[in-house]
C-alpha cells in the first residue's frame, strides 16, 4: 500500500498543479477574449474618427496613399493606423494574459513590442503631415514664382519639397530608432555629393546655363551710363 502511495505521488502533484493552473488559464482566456472585442471596437472607432476629420483626404493629397498603391498595397494610411492600434490592444491583452500565467519571459518580449508600436504610429503620422506640408510648400513656391514670372518655379518647388521630405523621413526613422546614426551620416554624405555634383556641373560644364539661371532669378539692376557726359567734347574757345 505504501508503494502504491509513493507511485501515485507524482500524479497527485501534477493534479494539484493542474488545479492551480486551470483557473489562471480560464482568466487568461477571458482577458484575451475581452481584449479582442475591445481591439475590434477601437479599430472601428479609429477608422470612423480619422475619416470624420478627413484624415484620409489629407493622406491622399500628401501622396502617401498613392505611394502605397504604386507599391502594390491597396490599404490606405487610415486603415494602417487603425490596424496598428488594433494590434496594440491585442498585444496588450496578450501581455496581461501571459503575466497572469506567470510567464515572465514571454511577457517581457511582448512588452517590448507594445512599446515599439506607438513609435511606429507616431512615425506614420509624422510622415503623413510632413508629406502634406512639403506638397503645400511646393505649390506655394510654384504659385509665387509664376506670379513674379520665374521660369524655373517648378524646379525650385520640387527641390524644396524633396528637401523637406528627406528631413521628415529622418525624423520618422529617428522615432522608430532604426540605425539613426548610420542613416544620418548616409544622408549627409549623399547631400554633400549632390551639392558637389551641382557645383561641378555649374562651375565646369554649365557656366553659360548657370549664368542664365542666375540672371533670371536675380536680375541685375540697370546701370546708369556714367560715360555719356564724359564723351561730349567741350566747346572750342576763340
Amino acid at each position: 500500500m505504501e508503494q502504491v502511495s509513493i507511485a501515485l505521488e507524482p500524479l497527485k502533484a501534477f493534479l494539484i498543479q493542474l488545479g492551480e493552473f486551470l483557473p489562471k488559464l480560464f482568466v487568461a482566456a477571458i482577458i484575451l477574449l475581452a481584449g479582442w472585442l475591445l481591439a475590434k471596437a477601437i479599430r472601428l472607432a479609429v477608422l470612423k474618427g480619422l475619416k470624420s476629420i478627413n484624415f484620409n483626404v489629407l493622406t491622399e493629397r500628401a501622396g502617401i496613399d498613392g505611394f502605397l498603391r504604386q507599391g502594390g498595397i491597396e490599404t490606405g494610411t487610415v486603415a494602417i493606423l487603425a490596424a496598428l492600434v488594433y494590434w496594440l490592444v491585442i498585444l496588450s491583452a496578450l501581455m496581461i494574459a501571459f503575466n497572469s500565467l506567470g510567464l515572465a519571459l514571454v511577457t517581457e518580449f511582448i512588452s517590448r513590442i507594445v512599446l515599439f508600436v506607438p513609435k511606429v504610429i507616431l512615425a506614420v503620422l509624422i510622415l503623413t503631415l510632413g508629406a502634406y506640408f512639403s506638397r503645400f510648400i511646393e505649390n506655394a513656391i510654384i504659385v509665387y514664382g509664376s506670379n513674379i514670372e520665374l521660369e524655373d518655379a517648378q524646379i525650385l518647388g520640387r527641390l524644396a519639397r524633396y528637401a523637406i521630405l528627406a528631413f521628415v523621413v529622418l525624423i520618422a526613422l529617428e522615432q522608430v530608432q532604426v540605425a539613426t546614426e548610420l542613416i544620418r551620416l548616409s544622408f549627409l554624405i549623399l547631400l554633400a555629393g549632390v551639392v558637389l555634383m551641382l557645383a561641378l556641373a555649374f562651375g565646369i560644364g554649365g557656366k553659360d546655363r548657370a549664368a542664365d539661371l542666375l540672371e533670371r532669378w536675380w536680375p541685375k539692376a540697370p546701370q546708369k551710363d556714367r560715360n555719356t557726359k564724359a564723351d561730349v567734347h567741350p566747346p572750342e574757345q576763340d
